[in-house]
């Protein structure tokens, strides 16, 4: 474990200064680096879960989905897309019906039995205590965005009934609109000026949206990145899913790089950082804290799991980056 140094909201090694120095190029994550995706995608998992319950499983007295919940599933490295979250809960939930079980007793049992390997663990840790078959089939997840009636609700309250007509070239059977509308902006076009100085062009996203998704909330930010060397996983087969390095070191190639800083918020864009690195393709994972409901539990996982670059805000990577 890693103990960081902090000054003003930057916690590093110093070992982690020289590399930062050599570094030719610079990727991001969106949500919750980007974006603070708090009221939208996070919400969006909450009233996933609430819906399906009542309409599919007939539970009406489930438990609320937390900042605590989304926070413990995705620390395992196994929950980068947020509709396996919503599945992984809604299981959980049924699961603690079944065996008369305290629901938040439970779920926080399933995370705490949860890997990398995300639903395949959650479903593998509820199926040794009781039979989830009736939920499971009715889901049949995951499926595809165009098909599966999860992706279906959670695509429709995240996008909003226009939105999603227009991605999808379906009606949506919900009229309020999209969650998606609650995203808030953090990048801007002065911090991008400023990484400019140092990257030039080769600054980019590895995110686990889909482009169309990023471009409505981004709008003309991101013409600001590199899209040619960019990946936008929601639009890839679920293969390429973070943790899976593979798009990360095509950004690298792509842009030609030798050593860029991968800037992150969870567990699965460190561990694919790592990845890409033993690989050998230089990439220096920085951690974002500012966006978590706890930012110091965050700061301790990554400490934890050893990164040597945690910031609460990427408005402070033009000081660490000594372009300011």
């Amino acid at each position: 474990m890693t103990l960081l140094k902090k000054q003003d909201g930057i916690y590093l090694d110093d070992s982690v200064i020289d590399i930062l120095k050599s570094s030719d190029g610079i990727i991001f994550d969106c949500d919750g680096v980007l974006i603070d995706i708090t009221k939208s995608y996070d919400l969006t998992i909450i009233k996933t879960t609430k819906y399906v319950l009542e309409n599919f499983s007939n539970i009406s007295d489930s438990i609320q989905i937390d900042s605590k919940i989304i926070d413990g599933f995705k620390s395992t490295g196994g929950f980068n897309d947020e509709v396996d979250l919503a599945y992984a809960s809604i299981i959980a939930l049924v699961a603690a019906k079944k065996l008369q079980r305290d629901q938040t007793e439970f779920i926080f049992e399933v995370i705490k039995n949860c890997d990398t390997s995300g639903i395949v663990s959650a479903e593998k840790y509820i199926e040794k205590l009781t039979e989830i078959d009736e939920i499971k089939n009715k889901l049949s997840y995951p499926g595809t965005h165009h098909d599966n009636p999860l992706y279906k609700i959670f695509d429709q309250l995240f996008y909003g009934p226009e939105l999603y007509e227009k991605l999808f070239k379906n009606r949506s059977k919900f009229v309020e609109p999209g969650l998606i509308e609650n995203d808030m902006v953090i990048v801007n076009d002065s911090l991008i000026l400023k990484l400019k100085t140092k990257f030039s062009s080769k600054i980019s996203i590895v995110t686990g949206r889909g482009k169309e998704s990023v471009r409505y909330s981004l709008k003309n930010l991101l013409e600001q990145f590199d899209t040619d060397n960019s990946a936008f996983l929601e639009d890839e087969s679920r293969e390429m899913a973070k943790p899976n390095p593979v798009s990360l070191i095509q950004a690298i190639k792509g842009m030609k790089s030798n050593s860029v800083v991968y800037v992150g918020d969870s567990m699965e864009d460190l561990i694919m950082a790592k990845e890409a690195s033993e690989q050998g393709y230089q990439a220096t994972f920085c951690g974002i804290i500012g966006t978590s409901k706890d930012p110091q539990k965050k700061l301790k996982l990554f400490e934890k799991n050893d990164a040597m670059l945690v910031l609460e805000s990427i408005n402070l990577l033009p000081k660490v980056l000594n372009l300011e």
